[in-house]
Parts: C-alpha cells; structure tokens; sequence
C-alpha cells in the first residue's frame, strides 16, 4: 500500500474514532427522565458552571501558560453576564427558575451561542447537539406554563419572554384610599414641601422627567427616580435593591435628609395625628393607629392600584393583530433580536433581575470622558449594599412598560430621548452598533408599551425638551 493510501486510510480511521468518542460523550439525556432533571445533565454536561459561577471548578490545564489567559477571560465574561448558581439551586429544589435567567437560555441555546467553539472543542460533552437544543427549549416552556402560566395571551404567543399586564391585583380598597391619600401628603416631609407624588407624578406617568429629584430645601438626589407605576411587578424596589417591598420602598424617603428630611416616623406620625378627621377615618382601617408599618402598608397598598394593562401591546399578545402596526410588530422581533428580552422579561419587561450597566463597554469609562461626569456613591449599584465587587455597577433593571413617557433614562438621568438610550444599549449591553433604522423600529415598539391607568391613557402632563 502506498504511503498516501496508508495516510488517508489512517485519518479516516482516527476521524471515525473522533466522532464514535464524541457520539459516546455527548449522548443527550435519558428522555425518561423528569424535564428539571434533563436539564440540570445538560447544563452539568456541558460545564456550565466553569464560566457562570464565582468559584468554578476549572480543569487542571486552567493553569497552563496559553490556556490561561484565555480560560481567564472567559471566566470572568461569563460570570460577569450570567451567574448558574440561582438556576441550579432552583432546579433542585423544584422552585422556579428566575424568568430572566429562563430567558437568557432560551435565547442563547436558540441561537447557538453557548457553549463557545473554544470551550467545547476541548469540551466535546459540552455542545449542544439538536436532540440537547431541543431537551432545553421544551423545558424552558414547560417550565413557563408551571410557574409563569400565561393565561392572558394568545396561544401563539403563550410561550414569550414577556407577558401582558393583568387588568388589576387584588387590594384592600379601604387601605387604598389612605394610602392615596397618604402618597399625596407633603406632610410625610420636615418641611411640608415634598410627598411622593412630587418626585412619581400620576399625571407623569409616576416619574418627575428630571435627572435627579428634587428634595426639600431644593436639594438634588443622586438618581433618577423610577416610575412607581407597576412597582408591585418589581423582585425588589430602588436601583440598588435595598427595600425588598413596596411598603419597605415606602419608608425610605420620608426619613431621607436629601428627600423628604424627616427625623422619625413617630414625627410624622405626630404631624398626622393633629388632623382628627384623617386619624379617626385612619383608626377604623389600623386601630394600632399611625406608625410607620400602618403608614408604609397603606402607601404600599394604593400602589398595587397603579398597574397600567392595556397597551397596545398588551392587547396584541392577547390576539389582536391590529393593536400594533407592521413598524411596531418588526420592532419586537427586533427587540428578541437584540437580547433586549432577555433582561427585560416577565410582566414589567425588567424589574426582575441585576443586570451589570456596561456589559460589553465601559459606560462609565465613557461618561466620564464625553460628559465628564465622575463616578458617584449611587453608580455603585447593587454593591452598596452587598459589598461583592461582581455587583458594583450592577443594577434593577427598569421596567419598559410606559417607557416612551418616563424620560430621561438610566439610573443617572443621562439619555434624554428614548433613541439615544436604545442605541447606547445595543452598544453598551450587547456589543452591537444598531442601525438607525432598527433603533427606530425599536423605539416605535417600546411607544406601544404605554398602557392604561384605572381606564384612562397614560399621559405626561410634562413636555419632553
């Protein structure tokens, strides 16, 4: 036999020996086991957790001089954009998977983007194969209809990242009228000036439009106020995360110096109690009277009012074809496209996850260079109140609902128009440049999220400059 026959039948022989040992490493799971189950093999299979956790366990090359810088980086990539531990705890408890993280992998398995070819060429158990992509896609549905069941919208339309807003959540309407009452008081400030209405106007779409709010004795907060309508949708309240509820959010800027500058709520619970009328009608409701749990509770209540359904794209996602126009329906699928939906998932489109601002560009770096802004305390984010440094410049993310009405945008109040923030997104977020003409394909969808409030349009008595 000649020596190119005998080279040729020998690369035959090692690529056959190639693809049975990957056929032998990469078999999918048994189709037997339970939807979760499959998952977790796969999501273990495929070394998931050497990129997406704080302390993975890497392979013994992990240290050899090439692979290193390399391996590196993509630990560091990966963990930065997606920490698996809460997905994994989640599945083997049987809870819910967060429906960020659920969108997340929808979208990269969907689109082949994990594993990366480095790491599954090293890796062959770790590529997905079409009977894995399959697996993981039925469970991500399955694990939707269980625990985010989309009773509101169209059957075609059932398994999307995001959902409509229902019409109303149940409330105690006596605590509502307090609470109204309570959310509009300038009594809950030290100088009579401010309530929570001045900073989350109901005729302005429950935001002030400034950069930063402003407090008693005219003094400026360091971020922007966030909408208060759909709070209630939120996993957890302010940009930092600090209050874990509505009525815990309630309590804080009362007894903010910059914000409303009161000393205690027995201050305020005092300026209250000077008014019979409104402390006797106060009592029939809580008979412990005013205090700062009564208080916080009935300003927390009426806001669970402030929901607004309804949208065009609410009723879109219901089955309505012509609540959107052709321009609307392509920025949608523009918005998937982008990986918009993967943060800004669930009912509130966002509020239900820390996502890091400056994902594939440093936007601070960059801020403080174009506008010379200097970093502040608040664009810390969710590291002030953690101190884990994977959390700093890592914040809520803001619901989309309305979104067209609440300018300026980002925690800092520094994009004033609605285009220039979804361009800087795609920048800023996903690595992309965005045409011009996809931007406002985007921005004409995200004007479909203005919904209605108790009936009536949501409006902006303000005018955008």
């Amino acid at each position: 036999m000649k020596k190119s026959s005998k080279v040729i039948l020998g690369g035959a022989v090692v690529l056959v020996g190639l693809a049975v040992t990957y056929r032998a490493v990469n078999q999918a799971p048994d189709a037997s086991l339970a939807p979760d189950e499959q998952m977790t093999q796969i999501l273990n299979d495929g070394g998931c957790a050497f990129c997406h956790t704080a302390n993975p366990d890497l392979p013994f090359y992990a240290d050899f001089p090439v692979a290193k810088s390399l391996i590196t980086k993509d630990v560091e990539e990966g963990y930065k954009a997606f920490d698996i531990v809460p997905m994994l705890q989640a599945l083997a408890e049987g809870k819910a998977v967060n429906e960020v993280d659920l969108a997340k992998v929808e979208k990269c398995v969907a689109d082949g983007t994990m594993p990366l070819m480095q790491y599954y060429l090293a890796h062959w158990g770790s590529s997905l194969t079409s009977t894995k992509t399959d697996m993981v896609l039925a469970w991500v549905k399955q694990h939707r209809e269980q625990f985010y069941p989309n009773t509101l919208a169209a059957e075609e339309f059932k398994n999307e990242p995001v959902r409509p807003i229902p019409d109303s959540i149940a409330v105690d309407a006596r605590k509502v009228a307090l609470g109204e009452a309570l959310y509009h008081d300038t009594r809950l400030s030290g100088d009579g000036t401010v309530s929570c209405a001045t900073c989350h106007g109901i005729n302005t779409a429950g935001v002030d439009n400034k950069q930063y709010s402003e407090g008693i004795k005219g003094q400026l907060g360091g971020v922007n106020a966030p909408t208060s309508f759909n709070a209630c949708f939120n996993f957890v309240q302010f940009w930092d995360g600090r209050a874990a509820t509505l009525a815990e959010q309630a309590g804080g800027p009362p007894l903010n110096p910059v914000e409303m500058g009161s000393a205690s709520f027995d201050e305020i619970a005092a300026r209250l109690s000077a008014d019979a009328d409104f402390t006797a009608r106060f009592k029939a409701v809580y008979p412990e009277g005013l205090n700062e749990q009564t208080i916080t509770d009935a300003i927390a209540e009426y806001e669970k009012t402030l929901v607004t359904p309804n949208s065009p794209f609410d009723r879109y996602l219901k089955g309505d074809k012509q609540a959107l126009t052709a321009e609307q329906v392509e920025g949608y699928a523009l918005f998937k496209e982008y990986n918009c939906a993967t943060c800004h998932a669930g009912v509130n489109m966002g509020g239900l996850s820390y996502e890091l601002m400056g994902k594939r560009a440093d936007y601070f770096k960059d801020r403080e260079i174009n506008a010379k802004s200097g970093l502040t305390d608040a664009d810390n984010g969710r590291w002030a109140q953690t101190k884990v440094e994977r959390d700093r410049y890592r914040f809520k993310t803001p619901t989309l609902r309305n979104v067209a009405l609440t300018w300026p945008y980002y925690h800092d109040g520094s994009v004033p128009t609605l285009d220039k923030a979804i361009d800087m997104m795609a920048r800023y977020q996903v690595g992309r440049e965005m045409p011009a003409a996809d931007v406002q394909k985007v921005q004409s969808f995200l004007q479909a999220l203005t919904g209605e409030l108790k009936g009536k349009p949501v409006t902006n008595d303000n005018k955008q400059k």
